[in-house]
């Protein structure tokens, strides 16, 4: 099974303001192009899963349209909660660690899941979860935030595998994870 992120930060590597505020996201989105995903749609033609805390789905649920098809969505999270009844009825939750949920899906026969929210994406990076990571940086710097790596327990050494500037500004790259040899 392959775990991956796709996500977009600032310069400065922030996912979000400390109030979890997007506004500069959805400020430079105003100038992509009409029909451009930064390859979103065919990136999430390849997920069998996404899996994003409780904080992210509560950010996607504010953004009205649902975004993600019927690629099934796993919340984790490890307090109790309910989903909405106009959310589309692919979405769970879950209080599974994130070994053990990788474990189920890949039995269940998934191939590719799509990690997504700060604490998710670090707590799957602490425990060597993730093989792939795409950073679209968009060309801001926001002093504070919500890191997307917070502080690391050990190096994660990275692959280059491309990079791609779009004239808009952003730029997107895709980097594959090298695992340790001993697994851990």
């Amino acid at each position: 099974m392959k775990a991956s992120v796709y996500i977009a930060t600032s310069l400065d590597g922030f996912i979000a303001r400390k109030d979890g505020a997007l506004d500069w996201l959805d400020e430079a989105n105003a100038v992509v192009p009409e029909g451009e995903d930064c390859g979103f749609r065919a990136f999430m033609d390849s997920v069998g899963t996404l899996i994003m805390g409780r904080k992210t789905f509560e950010q996607v649920l504010s953004f009205g349209e649902w975004a993600y098809g019927r690629t099934p969505v796993i919340v984790l999270s490890s307090k109790s909660m309910s989903i909405p009844s106009d959310v589309p009825d692919i979405v769970t939750h879950s209080f599974e660690q994130p070994r053990a949920l990788l474990e189920r899906l890949s039995i269940e026969g998934i191939e590719h899941v799509y990690i997504d929210g700060g604490a998710t994406i670090q707590s799957f990076f602490s425990d060597n979860l993730i093989d792939a990571i795409t950073i679209t940086v968009i060309p801001v710097l926001l002093g504070a935030g919500i890191s997307l790596f917070g502080s690391l327990e050990k190096d994660i050494n990275l692959t280059h595998e491309r990079t791609q500037a779009f004239e808009f500004g952003f730029v997107q790259t895709t980097y594959l994870v090298n695992k340790p040899e001993n697994g851990e």
